[in-house]
């Protein structure tokens, strides 16, 4: 038997913690089911629903801390310290891309649900097995489609998560990429996680807890699930034992991934995915020359571009014939000649978001690309520093990270290193990739031109 916290990559604590919490919520939907027989009952269950919302202040001798203030670092009252098998409403799971926080929310979601009457998260029974596969009734996943998560979605969602569960334990919210909610959406969500309906479980997941990523207030509602990025072996041994990968392939991919597991499944079976990353340590060369600088921006502008594409493609046809056969397209009989009211609207609707989409996919994968930058001028600045540290792309080593050592001073990588950086945050301000590479370039190029 297969328990679902086995697909947590390196992460043995956190699923340890995660599968106590799911047994505690077993005896907690079973109280919830009973109902509460006295007030002091009702007050006990309400307690185990929310250990969180325990602490009310209203004991004059506790002040309430002021939680919107990011300085604040008081003492935490004893009715807000959340033991490790209890259950709460609201969890936060925070760790770096690849480090599977959003397959953590989806692992505890089906434990939570979990049909098996002795193993908690079996993996076999019927609620596990829709839940991983993500067509669960009662579980329902965010994921932003665009470059943010709008208010309006994020409403009726709430309102959807209001309602009883009809299969399951638990109304389950997954809201991945949670930093990408909006304020007017963030506070939706937030009415709803400081009074949750007592079947409700928000599962939310982020990059870190910084304010950046997800707001003080929400993130102080939410039990913190941090995940750590798994080591190199670790991925490895995934991408042999279920991929089925060539150990070689496997050893080389897994190095060179940065710890994002999928990222390393396909660079070791995409061809296209190695010659964008090619392309993207070749502009370290390229920028520190005139003549070749800013072409070589162009095609990683073009190739992050061409990539997304190619990845939207083939779901945007997907869902506009199903949108067309949904409205009626293809059908046969008296007034099927003619299509049905509405059906410009919401196909130009679907299009819309489809370019929304696919403008996103194609902000992360130039995203992605631009951290390999970072890491590659981090990888020389190690070498220059002689500090004895992994190497972000130890295949580059010789080729580029070494020479470029002894070429250039720290402070000139290090400066290199803040350009990539500050093209990262300009692309997050809607700023237009070529604009925001070419600057980025001309930055670079300053800097490593020998004084």
């Amino acid at each position: 038997m297969t328990n679902v916290f086995d697909r947590l990559t390196g992460q043995r604590a956190v699923a340890q913690e995660l599968t106590d919490a799911a047994t505690a919520a077993r005896v907690l939907a079973t109280r919830l089911d009973a109902g509460p027989s006295t007030p002091a009952d009702f007050d006990a269950v309400e307690l185990d629903a929310s250990v969180l919302d325990a602490a009310d202040f209203d004991d004059p001798d506790i002040d309430e801390p002021d939680f919107d203030d990011p300085t604040f670092d008081g003492p935490t009252p004893a009715s807000l310290v959340v033991p490790r098998a209890s259950m709460t409403h609201a969890w936060l799971f925070t760790g770096p891309p690849g480090s599977g926080r959003s397959v953590a929310a989806t692992c505890f979601a089906a434990a939570l649900q979990c049909q098996h009457p002795d193993v908690v998260g079996c993996g076999e029974c019927r609620a596990c097995v829709t839940v991983m596969a993500q067509t669960h009734a009662d579980v329902r996943h965010i994921v932003p489609q665009g470059l943010s998560l709008s208010v309006d979605s994020m409403r009726e969602i709430v309102q959807a998560a209001a309602r009883r569960p009809g299969t399951g334990r638990w109304q389950i919210v997954v809201v991945e990429d949670a930093d990408r909610l909006t304020e007017q959406a963030a506070n939706a969500l937030l009415k709803v996680v400081e009074e949750p309906p007592s079947r409700t479980v928000f599962l939310l997941c982020a990059p870190s807890v910084d304010p950046e990523d997800i707001s003080v207030t929400l993130r102080s509602r939410c039990r913190h699930v941090p995940l750590a990025t798994p080591t190199v072996a670790d991925i490895e041994r995934v991408l042999i034992d279920r991929d089925g990968l060539d150990a070689e392939a496997a050893r080389w991919a897994a190095s060179v991934c940065g710890g994002h597991i999928g990222r390393a499944r396909r660079l070791a079976t995409d061809p296209e995915a190695r010659e964008q990353r090619d392309k993207a340590l070749a502009l370290a060369r390229a920028a520190t020359r005139d003549s070749t600088a800013y072409a070589a921006a162009e095609e990683l502008v073009k190739s992050a571009d061409a990539a997304a594409k190619a990845i939207s493609a083939e779901r945007d046809e997907a869902e506009t014939e199903e949108m067309k056969t949904a409205l009626g397209a293809g059908g046969t009989g008296k007034g099927t000649a003619r299509p049905p009211r509405g059906t410009a609207g919401a196909l130009k609707e679907l299009e819309k978001r489809q370019k929304s989409r696919a403008t996103r996919v194609g902000r992360d994968t130039l995203d992605r690309a631009l951290v390999d930058l970072a890491a590659l001028y981090r990888d020389a600045l190690v070498v220059s520093m002689g500090a004895q540290v992994t190497a972000m792309h130890p295949d580059k080593a010789a080729d580029i990270a070494v020479p470029m050592a002894a070429y250039a001073s720290p402070e000139q990588l290090l400066r290199c290193v803040e350009a990539v950086l500050e093209c990262r945050e300009v692309l997050d301000q809607n700023v237009k990739p070529k604009f925001a590479v070419d600057a980025m370039v001309a930055t670079i190029g300053q800097v490593m031109r020998p004084s």
